[in-house]
């Protein structure tokens, strides 16, 4: 007989707002790998450095969304809603499509016109959600999905929704459990900042019932063209190739700088370069595939490591928010790859390959 399987909400109900009678929307989210680095700290030339990364990417639809929509679905069908709505650069439109199907929600997702990487879209079309795009930035969709919310009566699952962070705080947990204590420092990318808020409030918590007997210092990294706590203001017309991330106006603004201070760690950004390299390091020495806004995490973690922020024999997790199929076309991109046809014969194909 197969094992019961314990959804998130389950798993960590006694830290979330649901009792014995709610009705559990799940996909099977969460335990996501957290993986020790093996080559990057010697390439980085920072052999003593003890690097993580939890793979959020292995989560039901590909990013660290499904860990607070799981949530988010579960309260909107608790409360009766005919619907669900968000604003999305892509991840947060896949799991509140998927979800919304499992739960039998109709589900409405405005895009920023053409800044969207394919394979997000691809999801939240197959999972039968209605898609819009609107011709501006998302902070501009997410403004609309405001007053639509209000007008119309559907219920918003970006997150604004306070059971999102909720749910995404159980990162931190595990992380937690899977090390047997807090790292020293946790690296992560910053766009609309809940999700550093949330392993903040999950890291806190655990601390404050003694579970762990210190909390990371959390650094949070934005895109250098799209850096709005970095700077102290609003950036109208944000630019980054890292499109999960590309945010002007961040929802969770407040509780995400008072999270990197009140640890003791920093917000900063890198710019798409570093993001590149970063991204290209995980695949070339770890084998780990991640959307680009994802390696935002590590490439922040060496430019502190080489300021000195960062101590090189830390411990330190970087999370990785999406998996790299999300966006197929940056790979090909900035890889230069050779794929003309050869003759399928022996003496040819050893030429190729250099014998």
């Amino acid at each position: 007989m197969a094992a019961e399987i314990v959804s998130l909400i389950d798993k960590y109900r006694e830290f979330l707002p649901v009792d014995l009678n709610t009705k559990i929307v799940s996909l099977g989210e969460g335990d996501t790998p957290l993986v020790k680095a093996t080559s990057l700290p010697a390439a980085l030339g920072f052999p003593k450095l003890n690097l993580y990364f939890k793979l959020e990417g292995l989560n039901p639809t590909g990013s660290f969304k499904d860990r607070g929509m799981t949530l988010a679905i579960t309260k909107a069908v608790e409360d009766k809603a005919t619907g669900v709505i968000c604003a999305s650069t892509g991840n947060t439109s896949a799991s509140a499509a998927a979800f919304s199907a499992k739960a039998g929600l109709a589900c409405f997702v405005l895009l920023p016109y053409g800044y969207v990487a394919l394979g997000k879209v691809a999801q939240a079309i197959h999972y039968g959600a209605k898609l819009i795009q609107v011709k501006g930035n998302f902070d501009r969709a997410l403004e609309l999905v405001k007053e639509i919310s209000a007008d119309c009566g559907v219920t918003i699952v970006n997150s604004l929704n306070p059971f999102r962070l909720e749910g995404q705080k159980t990162a931190a947990f595990e992380v937690v459990e899977e090390l047997g204590n807090a790292p020293d420092y946790l690296c992560i990318p910053v766009g609309n900042a809940g999700n550093i808020s949330a392993y903040r409030r999950g890291f806190k918590l655990f601390h404050e019932l003694g579970r762990t007997p210190s909390a990371p210092k959390m650094h949070g990294f934005e895109a250098a063209g799209s850096a709005p706590m970095v700077h102290g203001k609003i950036v109208e017309n944000p630019e980054t190739l890292a499109t999960a991330i590309r945010i002007g106006n961040p929802v969770s603004w407040k509780e995400a700088d008072l999270a990197a201070k009140e640890s003791g760690g920093k917000i900063d950004c890198v710019t798409d370069e570093e993001i590149l390299d970063a991204y290209k390091w995980l695949g070339a020495k770890e084998g780990v595939f991640c959307e680009p806004s994802s390696a935002a995490s590590l490439a922040g973690l060496i430019k502190h490591l080489k300021e000195g922020i960062i101590p090189g024999d830390a411990e330190v997790v970087c999370v990785l928010t999406g998996n790299g199929l999300k966006d197929p076309e940056t790979p090909q991109k900035i890889n230069a790859v050779n794929l003309d046809p050869v003759e399928a014969d022996l003496s040819a194909l050893k030429k190729v390959m250099g014998f």
